[in-house]
This record gives C-alpha cells, sequence and structure tokens, in this order.
C-alpha cells in the first residue's frame, strides 16, 4: 500500500463519523435547496424581465439536463479521486451559479445560471451520497432519501419568504445561498477523506448506462410510476406558483413555495415512515394516492380553491414519496455490486428526463390552451401512467404466482 493510501485509511479510521455525515448531508441539502430556491422567484422574473411559460419551463429544465450531464460524466469520479475534492469543487461551481443568478438581467444568464447548477449537483450528489454510506452504511439509505426532500423543502419554502418578506426579491435569496456554499467549501476541505483514492478517473469520464437483464423487466413495471412522479415534480418545480397565482388570484411567493413545499415535506415524512415496508407494498400504494391527489389538486384549480389544491398536493405527496422509495428498492437491489453505476444512471436518466421533459411540454401548451387547461391534460397523464403501473404491478404478481 502506497504511504498516500495508507494516509487515506488512518484518516478515515480517524473520522468523527457523526460530524462528517452531518456535514455531508447539510452539504447535499443545499445543492437541494439551490435548486428549488428559483421556483418562488419565476413569477418575478415573468413580471421583470417579460419571460413566458416555455421560457421558465425551459430555464427549468436547463437544470436537469445539465445534471444528466454531470451525473454521467463526473458522477463517480469520487470513487478514483476522493469525496473531498469532487464534493468542494462542486460547492465552487454552486458558488459561480448563484453569483449568475445575483447579476442576472435576462433568460440568457438564468439559462447559464441553471446549466451550471446542474453540472455542480450532478457531481456533488452521487459523492455526497456515497460519503454518507461510507461512514454508516445502515442508516446512509435513510439519510440519502430524506437529504433531496428536505433540502427541496427548504429551499422552495425559504425562498417564498425571502422573496415575500425580504429587499431584493430576485437576488438575496441567492446570495444567501452563494455565502452558504463558500462556508460550506471550507469546512469540506477541512473534511477527512472518506474512501482511498485509486486510479481510473480517466476512463470513469466516459458516461455508463447499462440496465442488467435481470434488472430489466422489474424497471419496466415501475417506469409508468417513476415517471408519473418525477413528471409532477416537475411541473410543480416549474410551473406551479404561476398555477396558484391564477387559481386563487393569490400573488405572495410564500403561497406558491408552500404550495411546493408541502409535496416534497409529505415525502419526506412517507420515505420516513415507511421504510420498513416492503417495496411491492410501497408501490402498490403510491400508485392510487398519487392518482387521487393529482385529480384533488385539480379539483381545486377548477373550483379555484387553493385550500383544495393544498390538500390534493399532500395527498399526491404521499404517493410521490411512495414512488421514489418503492422504485428504487424495487430495481437498484437487482443488479451486482459491478453493474450498480450503470443501473443506477439508467434510472436517473429516466427520472430527470420524465422531470424536465414533460414540464418543457406544458410550457409549450400554456401559451396556447391556458395554463388550467394545461394542467387539466397534464395531471390526466400522470393519473393515467400512475394507475398503468398499479395494472403492471397486479398483472407482474399474477405471473409469478406459481
Amino acid at each position: 500500500m502506497s504511504s498516500a493510501a495508507a494516509f487515506s485509511d488512518r484518516a478515515v479510521a480517524r473520522t468523527p463519523s457523526q460530524g462528517v455525515m452531518v456535514l455531508a448531508a447539510v452539504v447535499a441539502m443545499t445543492f437541494s435547496a439551490s435548486s428549488s430556491a428559483p421556483t418562488p422567484v419565476y413569477h418575478q422574473y415573468q413580471d421583470s424581465l417579460g419571460l413566458s411559460h416555455l421560457t421558465l419551463t425551459v430555464i427549468f429544465a436547463v437544470y436537469a439536463f445539465s445534471l444528466l450531464a454531470g451525473l454521467l460524466t463526473v458522477g463517480s469520479l469520487s470513487d478514483y479521486v476522493g469525496r473531498r475534492p469532487v464534493a468542494f469543487a462542486a460547492l465552487l461551481l454552486n458558488a459561480v451559479a448563484m453569483a449568475l443568478f445575483v447579476t442576472g438581467g435576462s433568460a440568457a444568464m438564468l439559462i447559464a445560471a441553471r446549466a451550471v447548477q446542474g453540472l455542480a449537483a450532478g457531481a456533488a450528489l452521487t459523492t455526497l451520497a456515497a460519503a454518507i454510506l461510507d461512514i454508516d452504511r445502515e442508516r446512509g439509505p435513510v439519510v440519502n432519501s430524506i437529504t433531496p426532500f428536505i433540502g427541496l423543502s427548504v429551499g422552495s419554502l425559504g425562498a417564498g419568504v425571502l422573496v415575500t418578506f425580504a429587499p431584493a426579491p430576485e437576488h438575496l435569496v441567492f446570495a444567501v445561498l452563494l455565502i452558504l456554499s463558500l462556508l460550506l467549501a471550507a469546512m469540506v476541505l477541512m473534511m477527512p477523506e472518506t474512501t482511498t483514492t485509486r486510479p481510473g478517473a480517466r476512463a470513469a469520464l466516459r458516461p455508463h448506462v447499462r440496465v442488467p437483464p435481470q434488472a430489466r423487466r422489474a424497471l419496466a413495471v415501475v417506469t409508468p410510476l417513476n415517471v408519473a412522479a418525477w413528471a409532477l415534480g416537475g411541473f410543480y418545480f416549474s410551473l406551479m406558483p404561476s398555477l396558484v397565482r391564477e387559481t386563487g388570484g393569490l400573488t405572495a411567493p410564500l403561497v406558491g413555495g408552500a404550495v411546493v413545499a408541502a409535496l416534497t415535506l409529505t415525502a419526506t415524512a412517507t420515505v420516513l415512515a415507511i421504510r420498513a415496508w416492503p417495496a411491492q407494498r410501497i408501490l402498490a400504494a403510491a400508485s392510487p394516492l398519487l392518482a387521487l391527489g393529482v385529480a384533488v389538486s385539480l379539483a381545486g384549480v377548477h373550483q379555484h380553491q387553493v385550500a383544495l389544491l393544498l390538500l390534493g398536493t399532500v395527498i399526491a405527496g404521499l404517493g410521490f414519496g411512495g414512488a421514489y422509495s418503492g422504485t428504487f428498492r424495487t430495481v437498484v437491489p437487482l443488479a451486482a455490486p459491478t453493474e450498480r453505476a450503470g443501473l443506477l444512471s439508467a434510472y436517473f436518466v429516466q427520472s430527470y428526463l420524465a422531470f424536465s421533459l414533460p414540464a418543457i411540454l406544458a410550457g409549450i401548451a400554456a401559451p396556447r390552451l391556458g395554463l388550467a387547461v394545461t394542467s387539466y391534460y397534464y395531471g390526466a397523464a400522470v393519473i393515467l401512467l400512475a394507475s398503468a403501473s398499479l395494472v403492471a404491478g397486479r398483472l407482474e404478481r399474477r405471473f409469478a404466482r406459481p
């Protein structure tokens, strides 16, 4: 063993596990919060820059595409060069993205900010998740399941508060995240390394997406529900504040941010509450809850009642959390350790494409049909996909019986 590797092993042995895991979780939540922070600000951009619904969804979707690029190229880099340098570089990139938001005065600048932000998140999310698993393989999966949802909730709700009550509504929230990213970067520099380095970093930069044969049938069965859940999330994080504004005439950004946060907070609580359930039971409950929640939300839009829309969001959040937990736990364990990276890449590609492409279609349709009518069609598609997943799951269990 080289002296560098020996030093790394000693550093891991000296690691204050709880403190490092908390730091990694806070950094992961910061990236998620940064990704959702623009959501309550979107209608401010509409007013000040004259942006259309389509432009808003493009700004939103650029993040998902850039994040995918990051996942598929530098997502596994920390396995070779270490967690600390990748997390540090990602935080610096996130700080650059926040600076672009602070100075951004055009759609082009906002798109550039989201692109840089997505690359940073793509590098960071797998790195931080791996660091958490390095430290605690028993509690790590639960921590990794809830940190994205907590971060998304804090970002959308916190940004809503700042945009509603604080000065400089289009800039302050990003200035706060810029300072936080730099502070966390300094802390990460002092963080002990949690893994050893190894050669092969250049080869790791080549995108690798592969679904092993034994996982293909399971992935096909859960795909409709996975697409439905992430498509719903894409609509919420791109157009839901505008829909809340149109539905109830409530212009305060805090209201739109609270509705978005209700989806992710409910999903967080759901993931924690059902962590001991078997995956099949989770999937069987998630599909009808997601469909019911969307139906109730659409009734709230039709009746112009934000309270009913919020109730539907909470129900849909139960389904969203269940869909995320159930699909992940159904598919990923089917891969051998040497196949896991390729399968995870395929799963994330599917999820983030569902997160972005349907939202862009909604942005194209909204000027022609109106945002409310677009939401009806969008919600109907989500309900159909969730229902298809329920039927597919029942057929799968029936044919699997001896």
